[in-house]
């Protein structure tokens, strides 16, 4: 990325603050915090650990997200946030590329599939509800078959809810455009291999959701206007029976049914009021 976008810089910790202060006070109950290697942010001393702990002191906020992270920047500071956190989302969006060392060293992408098993363990001994969602590139040059095959089984392993997949794309002024491409019959063949394994983890988590309870930060309603639209914990889809009273509430809503993309359930009325 320095090639195409220049270097990294980190925003003023007050500024970014008081700038989540500015939009809670104006009624933002979930910020997410937006960098390109976003967990390599540090400003004076304070990392990225020091500012969710910081915006989750926010009494208007509900829920935190960031993204996109770097495995090379997942430190144990970060880690930690995910043991006592009740408003930093259990999604972890952490971008691996590939499954295959020797493909991840031609990347130079500073980190290996055995670094980032170790942040997947680490995050799910703290907390069991963490799952992640990743970024794939397939066909980089110079990919072999069992580069590939270390990829699928990577992702069989960690068990990735939601992912975006491509065929490696040259861009130029960078080291990679300069390489010899995969025949692009055999990177489409691959692509369709990993996204058909993605996509069976996406309905499999989906269908797991089924008869359970969630909680539910509504958005707006549907374009028929006769339900509600939301996103789960995990930036799933909801759809449900709820009115336009219910948008920038959080609900819980009981899951019925699902498909790859989205989940579909009822509004659970509040059982705590009593009964005249």
């Amino acid at each position: 990325m320095p090639y195409t976008r220049g270097p990294e810089y980190s925003r003023p910790f007050k500024q970014i603050l008081d700038e989540a202060k500015y939009l809670v006070d104006h009624g933002v109950k979930e910020l997410i915090l937006l960098g390109q290697n976003v967990n390599a942010y540090k400003y004076d001393g304070k990392r990225l650990s020091n500012l969710l702990l910081e915006i989750e002191k926010l009494s208007g906020i509900e829920r935190i997200r960031y993204t996109t992270s770097h495995p090379k920047d997942m430190t144990e500071d970060l880690i930690e946030v995910y043991r006592f956190t009740k408003k930093l989302m259990p999604l972890v969006h952490l971008p691996v590329q590939s499954g295959s060392d020797r493909i991840l060293n031609l990347m130079n992408r500073k980190h290996t599939v055995d670094d980032y098993i170790e942040i997947f363990e680490k995050l799910k001994k703290i907390n069991p509800n963490v799952f992640f969602s990743s970024d794939f590139i397939i066909g980089y040059p110079g990919e072999k078959e069992q580069d590939f095959k270390n990829t699928l089984d990577l992702i069989k392993k960690i068990n990735f809810i939601n992912s975006y997949s491509f065929i490696f794309s040259p861009r130029p002024g960078t080291v990679a455009a300069n390489l010899e491409l995969t025949d692009r019959k055999i990177s489409m063949e691959r692509l369709e291999i990993i996204q058909s394994q993605l996509f069976k983890n996406q309905i499999k988590f989906n269908k797991s959701l089924e008869n359970k309870t969630l909680n539910v930060l509504v958005e707006n309603l549907t374009e028929d206007k006769n339900q509600a639209f939301g996103r789960s914990e995990y930036m799933t889809s909801v759809i449900f029976n709820g009115k336009k009273n219910d948008i920038g509430k959080t609900v819980k809503v009981k899951i019925k049914q699902s498909n790859r993309t989205t989940l579909y359930g009822d509004l659970v009325k509040n059982l705590n009021k009593k009964v005249a």
